[in-house]
């Protein structure tokens, strides 16, 4: 029977370094809550230390990063490795942090560690990155979207998360780091060699140096479901041949120029593996898209000086046409009670009269425009899908 009340601070031992067995750690707090674990690692011993780590992050292939804070400014300085020796020479007194990412690929103790967590699947596993601060060094209250054990390595680090679910997540946009903006702690600790701080993604946390400190962060990445898709997609596009393509032997007469119709996109549903997944909405705004810019050879550019809506105007005022553009293909499809135009790639939600007379005809009259919907109208030219034709 799961926990109605579940401490956020527990303390391990060299029998169970979660303070807890595996599979109570992972019913409760898993993907769920934060935990701290004071002593999991009883007696630990860093498997580098921070010469080690500097040298290693003088090596061409490896991944490190050198991020500075001065903190009268507010100001960050990120850098990219392979440093020199000159480099740390250079750091200041304190407020640093180097980063290695990747630290058991190039030390096999470091690997070692990892045995540690065989409870998880080692799939699961992303890599073992390796921090040393000076005194104040950090990267600033920030994210992850991955589990994450935080394990002291060398001296202290305060450490400070939010576990409120309503806590604010927009990044700052003035530095590179994606640093929260705003950042108030709801827990605080300090952690000494051997104690570990479980993360599970989407919680703010900010970790400062007390001291100089070295912190091994043991990353439990996942893919995100667009990355998992998008493999996937070229996963099944690799192994189709390419005369099976979308069929439409049912196909019957067209009621209105360029609509895709529910049996269209049940045509698509039938094609598409991964389809199925997909509300009508989201089937027909990616088809959409996508049959509109199908092997065009040319890609529309847009007029060298935008028309204004008064502009505009003038032109319908005069009864003047409007051309298509001959690159531009065009599709539509119902949207609720309204519709989304397709050109080129692009979606414009409009009114359906106004996506059946744009798709009808190749040229566009005063009689043709009436009920247009100037917003969308004026977006078409300025995209270069529609081009006005010149006065007499």
């Amino acid at each position: 029977m799961a926990k109605t009340s579940l401490t956020i601070e527990v303390r391990g031992d060299a029998r169970q370094r979660l303070g807890m067995p595996p599979a109570e750690f992972l019913r409760d707090y898993w993907q769920k809550r934060p935990l701290l674990i004071r002593n999991a690692f009883p007696g630990f011993q860093p498997p580098l230390q921070p010469d080690d780590l500097a040298g290693l992050a003088m090596e061409e292939a490896v991944l490190a990063r050198l991020i500075t804070h001065d903190d009268k400014r507010d100001r960050w300085t990120v850098r990219s490795g392979p440093f020199k020796e000159d480099d740390f020479a250079s750091t200041p007194p304190r407020d640093w942090t180097l980063l290695v990412q990747d630290v058991d690929k190039w030390d096999a103790d470091v690997a070692a560690l990892l045995d540690a967590f065989a409870f998880l699947p080692s799939w699961r596993v992303d890599d073992v990155m390796v921090s040393y601060a000076e005194n104040g060094g950090g990267v600033g209250a920030h994210v992850d979207q991955y589990d994450v054990f935080l394990l002291q390595g060398i001296g202290q680090r305060h450490w400070a998360i939010s576990n409120d679910p309503a806590a604010p997540k927009d990044f700052r946009p003035d530095i590179e780091l994606k640093q929260l903006a705003s950042f108030e702690a709801t827990h605080e600790w300090l952690l000494e060699p051997g104690d570990m701080l479980y993360l599970p993604p989407g919680v703010p946390h900010d970790g400062v140096a007390v001291g100089n400190c070295m912190t091994l962060s043991i990353g439990m990445r996942a893919p995100s479901k667009a990355e998992l898709t998008g493999d996937l997609a070229d996963f099944i596009a690799e192994r189709l041949a390419d005369e099976d393509r979308y069929t439409d032997p049912d196909l019957a007469p067209a009621t209105a120029a360029g609509e895709i119709d529910t049996a269209a996109l049940a045509r698509v549903r039938a094609a598409v593996p991964t389809a199925s997944i997909l509300d009508d909405d989201t089937l027909a705004d990616w088809f959409g898209r996508f049959i509109t810019r199908y092997r065009s050879a040319q890609t529309i550019a847009e007029p060298k000086r935008a028309m204004t809506v008064p502009a505009l105007e003038k032109h319908l005022a005069a009864g003047r046409e409007f051309l298509r553009h001959p690159w531009a293909r065009l599709a539509w499809a119902r949207h609720g009670r309204h519709a989304r135009l397709f050109a080129s790639g692009h979606a414009y939600d409009t009114n359906t009269g106004f996506a059946r007379a744009v798709c009808a005809k190749p040229r566009l009259d005063a009689k043709s425009l009436d009920g247009a919907d100037v917003d969308v109208l004026l977006a078409l030219v300025n995209d270069g899908v529609l081009v006005p034709s010149r006065g007499r």
